[in-house]
């Protein structure tokens, strides 16, 4: 057996834990290993199809992605995301292998040997916004800084301390139950019950070996001494994705309705002069926030152009956003090739990321447009009531 025995853990004569650390080459050698020496029937894997898929093609992402990106409304999301996977990568630099290498090396040797194999973990994204929704206004500021500003190219990881504690996501946060403990609850607590219930399921097909970070394997164990309808009876629960409140949607259509109300009055009273200085407002504090929103996110003169144009107008349509205009102009006029989708995901800095590389770029002028449109939309709302009472 392995000198890191630590990491390694039979629960039975049939399963057996393989605790990893994602940017580690010592990783990658175990998992070659404990494949070859246990034999296994199946190896499960600490992996949801999206992240597989981008290790298994991590060129970036292409123009047709990043049109679904912009009409969805998912670009705070990626940024979210690709914020996390950059401190991740920034452990990885000096360990010389890519986050996630012995999990690919699994499924890697599980298809060249035939050997079947089992994505156990929760779809990232549906992660990712559990947490999110989770966090209050406080935590999500103190995530934001440490993932955005904290500059961790000046510590000293070491690589066998993240062998004995390594998870894709929680690692990147050593302190995520100090800044955001919400957050800690659904990126730990929550998957290391979600692993465990997804092993659950597979365990009657023979000699299973879970690979899986090195940080689950005490929260797994646990979960695994539960009665086994106990713990897949609530895989569905934790697949749910949080509703979106319905207020913002209401707030944002009640705004013009109640300003389209009140100054039609003016006008029905033949005030003409509060009629063209409420139109005015909106406007210019619409256009301008959006044009000013496009412009720190370095768009496009047209970006900038068109997100002004569109914002005074999106703004009374709450299924529109300023912002996907900017976006779509964005990529029309400064289409990303692919070398930039290839590099997105290589930059060593969340602003090379997301303000030189052209498909970063394409999703700040949408997050940023959007941003300066819904503040164009309050400000205006508040001067313009203020004026009409």
């Amino acid at each position: 057996m392995s000198e890191n025995t630590k990491n390694i853990v039979d629960i039975d004569e049939n399963l057996r834990l393989l605790g990893t650390a994602h940017v580690s080459t010592t990783s990658v050698n175990l998992v070659k290993q404990q494949i070859s020496e246990y034999e296994p029937d199946l190896i499960a894997v600490e992996l949801c199809d999206s992240r597989l898929a981008a290790l298994k093609k991590p060129e970036g992402i292409d123009n047709e992605q990043l049109l679904k990106i912009i009409s969805d409304g998912k670009s705070a999301m990626i940024i979210l995301q690709s914020a996390l996977s950059l401190q991740q990568r920034k452990m990885g630099i000096d360990s010389g292998e890519k986050p996630g290498a012995e999990l690919l090396a699994a499924i890697n040797i599980a298809e060249e040997a035939n050997i079947p194999f089992e994505l156990i973990d929760r779809d990232v994204i549906i992660t990712l916004r559990r947490a999110w929704h989770k966090m209050g206004l406080r935590e999500k500021m103190r995530v934001l800084e440490a993932l955005l500003i904290e500059d961790i190219d000046d510590e000293d990881f070491d690589l066998e301390e993240l062998l004995e504690d390594s998870d894709l996501l929680s690692n990147m946060m050593e302190d995520v139950y100090k800044i955001a403990p919400n957050a800690g609850h659904v990126l730990i607590d929550e998957r290391d019950a979600y692993l465990s219930a997804k092993i659950q399921q597979i365990r009657d097909k023979g000699k299973i070996l879970v690979v899986v970070g090195a940080g689950h394997l005490s929260g797994i164990q646990e979960h695994l001494k539960k009665p086994t309808m106990e713990s897949t009876s609530r895989l569905s629960e934790l697949n749910e994705q949080p509703q979106k409140p319905r207020w913002p949607k209401f707030l944002m259509l009640a705004i013009p309705i109640l300003l389209a109300t009140a100054i039609g009055k003016s006008a029905y009273d033949g005030d003409l002069t509060t009629v063209w200085e409420s139109i005015s407002i909106w406007l210019v504090l619409n256009a301008v926030l959006t044009g000013l929103g496009v412009l720190l996110a370095r768009g496009h003169p047209f970006s900038i152009i068109v997100g002004a144009l569109a914002s005074p107008i999106t703004s009374l349509n709450p299924s529109l956003a300023a912002g996907w205009f900017a976006g779509y102009t964005q990529l029309k006029m400064a289409p990303p090739t692919g070398k930039d989708a290839s590099d997105f995901l290589e930059f060593s800095s969340f602003f090379q990321m997301f303000f030189k590389n052209k498909v970063g770029r394409v999703i700040m002028v949408t997050s940023l447009g959007n941003l300066g449109s819904t503040a164009g939309t309050f400000l205006a709302a508040g001067l313009i009531s203020t004026g009409l009472l």
